[in-house]
């Protein structure tokens, strides 16, 4: 891309146009990881990209060429923050959501995997934000190393240690789980 600063209002436009479609279901899935709900996923979705539109001529001159999607993750991990810092301040009581019951006769392989990914996603809950954070990046969107380094303003190596030390202590949170559920048939 040339210099930002020569470019056109249009030619802003359709940039941003074209990052806003290459990097929408990441901000979406970041947003849905992080606050575990559909409406409020799109809700910190739709303040990501605003908040990007503002700053994004700025972005793309201090971003030397780089990506961007790990600025929009920041800016995605910033307003999660906040969310939860406002939902901290007024609590809410949650409506239970009623899981719904897309075929009424599954094999036991699929229970089975269900409960899996429960207790995986209950763990990743359980981790220190910076850990669970971290994952989701990686995990679930795919992010390399220094992308996850940039999101979060820390060196290759400090992320890369991070890593490392969220899926062990997920694995310990998963293995202490599995152990403290009863084997089939009753016997431990």
């Amino acid at each position: 891309m040339s210099d930002p600063q020569s470019l056109s209002k249009p030619d802003l436009d359709r940039s941003f146009s074209e990052l806003y479609r290459t990097h929408l279901r990441d901000v979406y899935s970041y947003a849905y990881y992080r606050v575990g709900n559909h409406h409020d996923a799109e809700d910190l979705t739709e303040q990501t990209f605003l908040q990007a539109y503002r700053h994004y001529e700025r972005a793309l001159r201090e971003s030397d060429g780089r990506p961007l999607r790990p600025w929009l993750i920041r800016i995605a991990h910033n307003l999660a923050a906040n969310y939860y810092r406002d939902r901290a301040r007024r609590p809410e009581s949650a409506i239970e959501d009623a899981a719904v019951i897309s075929a009424p006769h599954t094999t036991e392989t699929l229970v089975e995997g269900r409960e899996e990914l429960e207790q995986i996603l209950a763990g990743v809950q359980q981790l220190p934000d910076d850990r669970r954070e971290a994952l989701i990046m990686r995990f679930a969107l795919g992010m390399d190393n220094r992308e996850i380094a940039r999101a979060l303003g820390r060196s290759d190596g400090a992320t890369k240690v991070l890593l490392h030390r969220a899926i062990k202590q997920l694995e310990g949170i998963v293995s202490a789980h599995d152990g403290a559920r009863p084997a089939p048939g009753g016997a431990r």
